[in-house]
């Protein structure tokens, strides 16, 4: 695949200090000008000020100039205007106003981490020591951003910008509401739903295990219980475990790990999932604010007010 990573997002919002001392908490490093590292990629999100919550960009990693050519080239036929620069491509999704770079990059290469030793039927791997799990202190800090979820009117054409103008490829898709579209490895980078308004849904952020997400959500909500959203949980599509929070501005964040990964298309074939399935393997069901997060109406009532 010629793009091979999410380097980084955008979001803006009404209030970016109080924002930014939220994803301060969350485990991401602050490093200036709104940027804030994680622990294996860098610069990998960006948060400005705007008058509500949104996605304003995303990044993508290419390999090299023809790369750009060829993007350029499938934007053109779907009759979509880009910028091209020597090291970038930008274009814009009319349908939510994001807008996306492809930029020459190299590709991430994460350390090895040792898989952690779980005992089971027939199996101890761990003997004669607790889990590294419970013994933990250090706090957790996401090794990279793994997806954002975005919120479009136009379904169709969302899907096709990142599909068939930018190139991701499909894993899954959710029956008539939801594409889940990789520009790497992992199962999915970007999900387009359908929405009643453009809006940023999520961002997803790696840990090193399942031990990890808990212990980040449990750290999160210790004085901030009105942080929580859903979890602890599995999807199906993508097979991760989850724990979804909710940021000052109304955004949510997502502590994953153990997610599917995709080296040969040819020996990956997409689902179109319905149902709990398209939501969940296990956990608790999720909030219907999940589903339609609380701010929505305003949401649509300020897109409306500034489209006049």
């Amino acid at each position: 695949m010629a793009l091979h990573r999410l380097t980084s997002v955008t979001m803006g919002v009404p209030d970016v200090a109080e924002t930014a001392a939220y994803y301060t908490d969350f485990g991401l490093t602050p490093d200036g000008e709104g940027w804030f590292t994680t622990r294996d990629a860098g610069r990998q999100l960006r948060i400005v000020r705007a008058p509500a919550r949104r996605l304003i960009e995303v990044r993508i990693g290419v390999d090299d100039p023809d790369d750009l050519g060829a993007a350029a080239s499938r934007l053109e036929r779907l009759g979509i205007a880009s910028d091209r620069a020597a090291t970038s491509l930008t274009a814009y999704d009319t349908a939510t106003g994001v807008r996306a770079v492809l930029d020459i990059a190299p590709r991430l290469t994460q350390q090895p981490v040792p898989a952690t030793p779980y005992n089971g039927p027939g199996r101890s791997e761990r003997t004669g020591a607790r889990a590294p799990g419970v013994e933990r202190t250090a706090p957790v800090r996401p090794r990279k951003l793994g997806h954002a979820v975005i919120g479009t009117t136009e379904f169709a054409a969302t899907t096709a910008f990142f599909r068939d103008g930018l190139g991701f490829r499909a894993s899954d898709y959710v029956k008539g509401v939801g594409a889940f579209l990789r520009c790497s490895t992992d199962h999915h980078n970007v999900l387009v739903l359908k929405a009643p308004v453009a809006f940023l849904h999520h961002t997803s952020w790696q840990v090193d295990d399942v031990d990890d997400v808990g212990r980040g959500a449990t750290a999160m909500l210790e004085d901030h219980p009105e942080r929580h959203v859903w979890g602890l949980g599995r999807h199906h599509a993508g097979s991760n475990f989850f724990w979804y929070l909710k940021d000052p501005a109304g955004n949510f964040s997502e502590y994953y790990s153990d997610m599917d990964c995709v080296v040969d298309d040819q020996l990956w074939t997409p689902e179109v999932l319905e149902g709990a399935k398209a939501l969940f393997s296990w956990g608790p069901p999720p909030p219907p604010s999940f589903l339609h997060p609380e701010d929505l109406a305003a949401l649509m009532t300020g897109s409306h007010s500034a489209g006049r």
